[in-house]
């Protein structure tokens, strides 16, 4: 018989996490535990505001299918169960290591992937000032690709031109996390091309996306908050060149495997991300690194203190999970 248990969990955030629509000191998860005899299965989820979500809610939405979960409830069930989103995605991950435990079979193989090899993460540069910038880029300057948060109301060419100077060598992708403007908007892109920024994500709120359709960008443009399931695809055509996979926005691995399929078949490259979360809501989204242009997968990177066991970090090189920790 299937026993579901629901936690809220935190842990600290090294420093500060700084992006245009505020500020964190701490990561405050979903976990759900499934067990089934001695077979037990982990799944974590990041609720999100910015989607009108609460710690306190997901919880409650777990709750509320505890009598399908223990009665047996599948993967493919719980589509049609619950909606895209946080919850749906530590039950629908929690699925997936239940049955890798029970089978023996890992979820790498399961999904299709033959070999799960180590992959490179970005590392996250929170928003501040330039200085600040700067000096934060200039201590992760080795590392290979740094993803910096933009979105201030003003001054972010000084910051695009500053991290430039600190990390002269990294790969850098800029996230505007939905704060620039369409006054702004070509500015701040011109000067991510003239500092050699290979992406920039989400400039512009969801809402008001189709204005990228007016205009010729110099940098490929990478959708976040724009891009949650398959459902939101077609209206991204035209307006983005690659989509930010976040098993959070997806509900879970079950429909992010689905909408890369979708994606890649649109024309799309994929970027797997994440919300600032532990080793556990990495290691899901590690099955589908493999088919991304870039990985963005620091969460653990940015916390005090993550989960034991963990995922294997060695510097940006993070390596798929041990059996023990998911998958």
């Amino acid at each position: 018989m299937r026993k579901l248990t629901v936690s809220i969990d935190r842990f600290p955030i090294a420093g500060k996490f700084t992006i245009a629509r505020g500020s964190r000191t701490e990561a405050v998860v979903v976990t759900a535990t499934i067990s089934e005899g001695e077979a037990v299965g982990h799944g974590e989820c990041v609720p999100y505001p910015r989607y009108g979500e609460t710690v306190e809610g997901v919880a409650a939405a777990i709750e509320a299918i505890r009598p399908q979960i223990e009665a047996g409830l599948t993967c493919e069930a719980l589509q049609n169960l619950m909606p895209a989103g946080a919850a749906r995605n530590a039950v629908d991950c929690a699925l997936w290591d239940l049955d890798a435990k029970r089978s023996g079979i890992r979820a790498h193989l399961t999904a299709g992937l033959t070999r799960w090899t180590p992959v490179t993460t970005a590392y996250t540069i929170s928003l501040g000032t330039p200085e600040e910038m700067a000096e934060a880029a200039a201590k992760a300057a080795e590392r290979p690709i740094l993803k910096v948060k933009f979105g201030a109301p003003d001054g972010d060419i000084d910051r695009i031109r500053a991290v430039r100077r600190a990390a002269p060598q990294a790969t850098l992708i800029a996230d505007a996390n939905e704060g620039w403007t369409e006054e702004n908007l070509e500015r701040n892109l011109a000067a991510c091309a003239d500092e050699g920024y290979a992406l920039v994500e989400q400039p512009l709120p969801a809402k008001a996306d189709s204005y990228l359709r007016q205009i010729a960008s110099p940098v490929p443009i990478l959708a976040d908050e724009s891009v949650h399931d398959r459902a939101s695809l077609d209206r991204l055509i035209g307006l983005y060149d690659v989509v930010n996979i976040k098993l959070d926005k997806t509900g879970g691995l079950t429909e992010a495997l689905a909408l890369a399929d979708e994606a890649e078949a649109k024309g799309f490259s994929l970027m797997i991300g994440c919300m600032v979360g532990t080793s556990l809501a990495m290691a899901p989204a590690l099955v589908l690194a493999p088919r991304a242009r870039f990985v963005d997968l620091d969460g653990p990177l940015l916390l005090a203190r993550d989960r034991e066991p963990g995922l294997r970090y060695e510097g940006s090189i993070v390596y798929p999970p041990e059996p023990a920790l998911w998958g």
